[in-house]
């Protein structure tokens, strides 16, 4: 862990919500409406599309869902970072902004929702020093 990492989230933990948020941006349209019983019948085409049960959703929910107050905070805050809210010395202040913003009920919502999540996040931890490259959880 770099030394300018200073957050109640693990860079760890972020890499693990990056991974499951690229799982699930990549997800497609469902193409059938009514698949075989057996997915193998469908080519596992069933896998990539986004169906309402989605695990690869309910994951990233829970994942989410179950993160400490800090922890939701600093996610936030990563993501706003990342898209370009400011640099690493207005760090501060983007957290701030965040645990003013803060809602248990809506955070997880709100970053599924988000466009990019995994890249904000990835651009974050890069402004911090960080990559997913040193933690054992980014390589299959």
């Amino acid at each position: 862990m770099s030394e300018a990492w200073n957050l109640s989230i693990s860079p760890e933990t972020v890499c693990y919500v990056i991974i499951k948020a690229r799982e699930f941006d990549t997800k497609d349209a469902v193409t059938e409406a009514d698949p075989a019983s057996n997915a193998s019948d469908d080519r596992m085409v069933s896998v990539l599309e986004d169906q309402p049960d989605d695990p690869v959703e309910s994951e990233l929910q829970s994942l989410i869902s179950d993160l400490n107050e800090d922890e939701q905070i600093d996610l936030v805050a990563l993501a706003w970072l990342g898209r370009g809210d400011g640099s690493v010395d207005d760090w501060e202040s983007i957290r701030a902004d965040a645990a003013a913003a803060h809602d248990e009920r809506t955070t997880t919502s709100y970053l599924l929702g988000t466009p990019l999540l995994a890249d904000y996040l990835e651009e974050a931890m890069a402004q911090f020093g960080e990559s997913c490259q040193e933690y054992e959880i980014g390589r299959l």
